[in-house]
């Protein structure tokens, strides 16, 4: 397996164990980056079987498609994972559904350490942080158009950050004196408004507004829920899906809708029997979430803080 200038796949060992792609009919990688998990995938995956990788980021999936052009039963599809039940062609392929299903959410290390994209407070660069570079919305007009409120509720909900308000106001009182243009600048900005005894530990001060700058520009959380709900109904039964996340707000959405999907009674517990109707959709393979082994993290930092759940899909149908 080779290494591309994109990031290690977190987790590979434990996602492929979960997924066992060598007896799958169809696969999908919904958040492609690099093609690192693609590629393990790819390694086990039957000559006959077919594997789809989605990215909304061109340049990722340009770099992946090089990656992976050895094989043939591998197809790159550009667009976001939300719109995956549209942008899979199970009936051009004859498939009734998949197999087993990928997410990676969050960004990617190589548009993390890529300057030029903007998503890091720590190398200057225009603010952006798309990961569509198509789409409209960068974080310049985020952050030198949205109202003080709006900025408030997108750091304190996003970024978890107690220093919203803080932050929000001086990033509003910098750009009436000139607008905000660079990742370093809006850093700096952050920095200074957060208390100084609140920044002598831990990780850079303005990690938890560039976070919720990032997920508003890229729509992340709107709607994930739905997607994970969209995907599942892609599975065929016994199709496996596998998720990994980087941080609690990601985290408790997938937790929740695969809570929901495996006990989706509304029966009270006091009935005797179910009279909804209601059937698991799916059932529960990880119980608490993985985490990468302490070797992984040595090797890979990143990795620290990801979280793997996954579900396997039951025979009962999904509705709604």
């Amino acid at each position: 397996m080779t290494e591309s200038g994109y990031h290690k796949p977190i987790m590979l060992k434990e996602v492929l164990g979960l997924l066992d792609p060598a007896h799958c009919t169809a696969t999908v990688d919904g958040t492609l980056g690099g093609g690192g998990h693609s590629e393990g995938i790819l390694e086990l995956l039957p000559e006959t079987s077919w594997h789809f990788g989605i990215d909304r980021d061109a340049e990722a999936l340009a770099a992946a498609g090089e990656r992976l052009a050895g094989y043939a039963n591998f197809m790159e599809l550009y667009g976001n994972f939300f719109n995956m039940r549209e942008l899979i062609p199970l009936s051009e392929y004859k498939l009734p559904g998949v197999d087993g299903i990928l997410l990676d959410l969050g960004v990617s290390s190589h548009q993390l350490d890529d300057a030029k994209r903007g998503f890091s407070y720590g190398a200057e660069a225009p603010l952006d942080m798309r990961m569509d570079t198509s789409a409209p919305l960068s974080a310049y007009e985020v952050v030198n158009g949205y109202t003080s409120k709006r900025l408030f509720e997108i750091i304190r909900d996003y970024g978890e950050e107690r220093f919203a308000s803080r932050i929000a106001n001086a990033i509003v009182r910098e750009r009436e004196a000139a607008p905000i243009e660079t990742t370093t600048r809006l850093a700096e900005i952050v920095k200074a408004a957060i208390p100084a005894a609140a920044r002598r530990d831990g990780p850079h001060p303005a990690r938890r507004a560039f976070q919720a700058i990032r997920i508003e520009v890229n729509g992340e959380l709107e709607g994930l829920g739905e997607a994970i709900r969209n995907a599942v109904s892609l599975l065929n039964p016994g199709g496996v899906m596998c998720v990994i996340t980087f941080h609690s707000l990601e985290d408790r959405i997938v937790k929740n809708v695969f809570r929901e999907l495996a006990s989706p009674c509304t029966c009270p517990p006091s009935a005797p029997i179910c009279i909804c109707g209601k059937k698991p959709i799916v059932e529960i393979l990880t119980g608490k979430p993985i985490v990468a082994s302490e070797s992984e993290v040595n090797e890979n930092p990143r990795a620290r803080s990801a979280k793997l759940r996954a579900v396997k899909r039951t025979h009962n149908e999904l509705r709604g």
